[in-house]
């Protein structure tokens, strides 16, 4: 199946885009690695959500609120998800890399790969991720890696905001679904919650590393899977309008569930790095009609 490889520009940013003939993924590496599209080729369904009218992509500063973000598709939270305190760091809303610039390794993308790393300014982290296409797969490898001397934790988590349709349901193995305790987030997701509201709960600890998006009208399928033992949380966030007015979903695979990295060190439901030592992580997404 042939890739095809492409740079792009938009309002001043390079927009690194991989595609072959079943799905594309793009990414802009200068802001945060945020992936802004994630398309099914076949059926042309863009999965990844923005804001209604043009697609606008600008800088933010660490400290930043999220919301105030271009918002738009894929980041990653680390080494927390809401602001919070840590060893007299000041941690920011979604941690520090989606607002951070990433350098791209030029010899993996010539092979056909987005791999592209950042350094954190405030925690002594490296962290590194790496993009490739097998037929209609998404396949995503991390590495964070402790430059510290002391022994150092992290959360982590995933955080795609997903476009909805007509028809869209949730889909998780029995086992994630039975940790529910009865929510109906098995509805159709335009239904699960009236208009005004947003929400976000937590599955864990999982046995199965999986959620999807199955649409019952066009056969359109979006899957992600990872394995449990790496991330044995999933996160599941939803607005109707309840938060800032915008409408989407997301699918979160975490290392903990606790959204300040504080709480989670206090529950011990966190990821640790030694001094000098590394942290690795896989995540898989699933296109298809």
């Amino acid at each position: 199946m042939r890739l095809h490889a492409t740079i792009s520009v938009k309002h001043g940013f390079s927009i690194y885009a991989l595609r072959n003939d079943c799905v594309e993924v793009a990414a802009v590496p200068e802001l945060g690695a945020r992936i802004i599209s994630l398309k099914n080729v076949k059926t042309g369904r863009e999965w990844m959500w923005r804001p209604p009218g043009k697609l606008k992509l600008f800088r933010n500063q660490s400290g930043d609120d999220f919301s105030r973000s271009p918002l738009v598709g894929m980041d990653e939270c680390l080494p927390t998800i809401a602001p919070c305190r840590w060893r007299g760091r000041t941690l920011p809303d979604h941690g520090e890399v989606w607002s951070a610039p990433w350098k791209v390794d030029d010899q993996a993308w010539e092979r056909g790969e987005l791999r592209a790393s950042t350094a954190l300014k405030i925690s002594p982290f490296d962290f590194d991720r790496t993009i490739q296409l097998r037929g209609g797969e998404i396949s995503i490898a991390y590495q964070l890696r402790n430059r510290g001397v002391k022994e150092e934790h992290f959360l982590w988590a995933l955080h795609p905001l997903l476009k909805m349709r007509r028809g869209d349901r949730l889909m998780l193995p029995k086992s994630s679904r039975a940790l529910l305790n009865g929510e109906a987030w098995n509805e159709e997701l335009n239904a699960v919650m009236p208009d005004g509201n947003c929400g976000k709960l937590f599955v864990s600890p999982l046995v199965d590393g999986g959620a999807g998006i199955h649409n019952q009208i066009t056969g359109d399928r979006f899957d992600l899977e990872w394995c449990p033992v790496e991330n044995d949380t999933l996160g599941l966030w939803l607005t109707r309008g309840g938060w800032h007015g915008h409408h989407h979903f997301a699918i979160e695979p975490s290392n903990g569930d606790a959204d300040t990295l504080n709480e989670a060190v206090a529950r011990k439901r966190c990821g640790v790095v030694k001094p000098g030592g590394s942290a690795t992580w896989h995540v898989r997404f699933c296109i298809g009609p």
